[in-house]
This record gives structure tokens, sequence and C-alpha cells, in this order.
């Protein structure tokens, strides 16, 4: 193991993020806090409860996941295509650095920093509401294999983007969407059957549930099938970038 190579490319990284702090942590905590004044204080003040949680205690989780679905793809995704549409790739390509050293440090690197966020996160929700964490272990299973799973899969969208376009049509177009629809501001049994159904073909649905389920031991989907759910989505894209390296799509065109 190349320890060397992997501590220059996690520091590298890290750098960048607190070059600009303000873009990289504080920009996504305020972010979340106006979810909590509008969501929690004014519409939560009128909600009542849901599955006997209070409803600005409710959406804790899933505005946890919002911000580290969006933050561990946009980490990662950016932290590669910029060597790919700078051409400094290639020196990667060429160095005797094997690609799990190389995903230690870039993949390392944007799981780190969406730690730190959903770790601020959480302390700033204690100004708005109080909360406990009946499964604590648990949220930190949740909140790693999140972060990193999707930090693995950012990192699959930046070697698979070619232009800046390409780099932000998933988490719009896609990520966003599904994480506003997988329960993150209700609970799916809150829906008719027919969409309760249609809801359970929503992988984010799962990540929201199972870490609900850490805080408050209310979930819509069974917690050990959550957990099966992301760890698969982590192994299939752990194949995925080491078919990419090994094959060099996208990587020496």
């Amino acid at each position: 193991m190349n320890l060397y190579a992997v501590c220059a490319i996690y520091r590298f990284e890290m750098s960048r993020t607190f070059r600009t702090i303000g873009e990289s942590l504080l920009s996504p905590v305020l972010t979340t806090s106006l979810y909590f004044i509008v969501f929690g204080a004014a519409i939560g003040s009128r909600m009542g409860e849901v599955d006997g949680v209070g409803y600005a205690a409710f959406i804790i989780p899933g505005l946890i996941m919002l911000s580290l679905l969006n933050e561990s793809i946009s980490n990662a995704s950016f932290g590669i295509y910029m060597p790919k549409w700078s051409g400094t790739i290639y020196e990667l390509l060429s160095a005797p650095v094997s690609v799990t050293e190389v995903l230690l440090g870039y993949v390392g690197a944007a799981t780190t920093k969406s730690l730190i966020i959903g770790l601020l996160i959480l302390a700033t929700a204690r100004f708005f509401v109080p909360y406990s964490i009946e499964h604590p272990l648990w949220m930190v299973f949740f909140l790693v294999m999140t972060a990193a799973s999707f930090s693995l899969f950012g990192f699959l969208i930046g070697l698979w983007a070619n232009d800046w376009q390409k780099l932000q049509v998933i988490p719009l177009m896609v990520m966003t969407p599904l994480t506003f629809l997988g329960g993150a501001f209700y609970s799916i049994n809150m829906l008719p059957p027919f969409w309760q159904t249609v809801s359970l073909f929503n992988p984010i649905v799962y990540l929201i549930s199972g870490m609900r389920w850490s805080f408050y031991g209310q979930a819509d989907v069974e917690p050990m099938i959550s957990a099966a759910m992301i760890s698969l989505f982590l192994l299939a894209c752990l194949g995925a970038v080491t078919w990419i390296f090994r094959s060099g799509w996208r990587l020496r065109s």
C-alpha cells in the first residue's frame, strides 16, 4: 500500500475544502437551517406528530440525508473530474498508484467532508428542536455507509462526465427528486397503498428510513433491509469503479 500517495491525494482534496470553507461547509449548514425554520417551525407547528414524533424532529434524519447525498456526490465528482478536465489524470494513471489507493484518497476525502457536514447539521438541529438518538451506533453506520457509497457514486459520475453540464445532470435531475420523494419530509405510510408500493422502488427511501429508525425506532422499511440495500449499492459502485480503471473507459480518451 502506497500510503504516501493516499495521504497526498487526501490532503490535497481536504485542503480545497478549507480554502473554500464558506461554500464547502457553511453553505449546506445554512441551507439546512432554512429548512428547519420553514418546515420545522412554520409548517411543523401546524402538523402535529408523525408516528408519535413531532414533525420538526421527524424531518431531521431526512434533512441530514438530503445534505449528505448532495455533498457526497458533488465533492467526489468534482474531485476526479478536475484532473480529467485539466489533463493531470494521465499523471495519476502513470504513477505507481493502485485503484484502491486512488479511491482511498479521493473517496476518503469526499466521505470525510460529507460526514463533517452531516455532524454539523446534527449539531445545528439542536438549536431548533430537541431530539433523541435511540440507536447511535446504527446512526453512525448509516452516516458512514451513505457518505462512502454516494461518494463512490459521485466518483463514477465524475469519471462518466465529459463536460461540466453532465457533471450536474444526475445530481439535479435524478438524485434531488428521488430524495424529496424518498420520505425526507413525510412517512410513506401516509401515502395511498399504490404510491406506498411505488415508493419502495426509490432507493433513497431505504436510507432515510434506516436513519430515522436509528433516531426514533420508527421506520417505513425494516432497518436490516435498509442496511442490506446500502451495502449492496456500495459493492456495486466498487465493482463499477474497478472495471473503469482496468478498462480505461472515459479515462484514456
